[in-house]
């Protein structure tokens, strides 16, 4: 009887042989990985939508225009903004507009525009004092009230105090024209910075 005779096989087809085996072991962590990834993104993007839900539904409890909140989610869905940004976002806004409100109801306005409460809303943003926002507010006529806060804001933005650009818009405010070259005037300084005014953000550009 012949003795039995093993090939011995070269190294790198071992390796070769060898191959398949470890590709066909890693690939179930790696699609495990990619399912556990995507899981996790599902999850984050439930609950960011639970977060613009639940500001939707404490702006109706605070009778804010649901459309000032739905508009902030309909400009961050056209940017392609990640969904926790716009939530964060929409708290935000939320936040700005109830202070808005509030300092509205401080200045016995029960009536108010969608413009007048956004306009207030960027001024308390823009770090004009809730004081100066109930004065200019309750003391300028209601055709003129929402460009009266916008070029207050604008105002402060370059730098002035509150107080003192609520001297110069009360001045201003009196008159349709006087409103109309105050506001001419501030435009332009925030332009020459590359900057939009606030009405101009908020889609307001015609002074009464």
């Amino acid at each position: 009887m012949k003795p039995i005779q093993m090939k011995v096989l070269p190294l790198a087809a071992l390796v070769m042989l060898a191959a398949p085996i470890t590709m066909f072991a890693q690939a179930p962590d790696a699609a495990g990985q990619g399912q556990g990834q995507a899981q996790a993104q599902g999850q984050g993007q439930g609950t960011a939508q639970a977060r613009i839900d639940a500001a939707l539904s404490a702006a109706a409890e605070a009778k804010i225009p649901l459309s000032l909140i739905q508009s902030k989610v309909a400009e961050g869905e056209a940017k392609r903004v990640p969904m926790e940004r716009i939530a964060a976002a929409v708290e935000a806004r939320l936040k700005g507009l109830v202070r808005a409100s509030e300092a509205m109801d401080r200045a016995g306005i029960e009536a108010r525009s969608e413009g007048e409460l956004l306009v207030s809303a960027d001024a308390l943003d823009a770090g004009v004092s809730e004081n100066a926002l109930v004065r200019i507010s309750r003391d300028t006529p209601p055709e003129r009230r929402a460009v009266a806060i916008a070029v207050l804001t604008d105002l402060v933005r370059l730098g002035a105090a509150s107080e003192n650009a609520l001297a110069r818009v009360s001045g201003a405010a009196s008159s349709n024209s006087a409103l109309a070259n105050l506001n001419a005037e501030v435009s332009s300084q925030l332009h020459r910075g590359g900057m939009k005014s606030t009405l101009e953000a908020a889609g307001i550009i015609r002074v009464p």
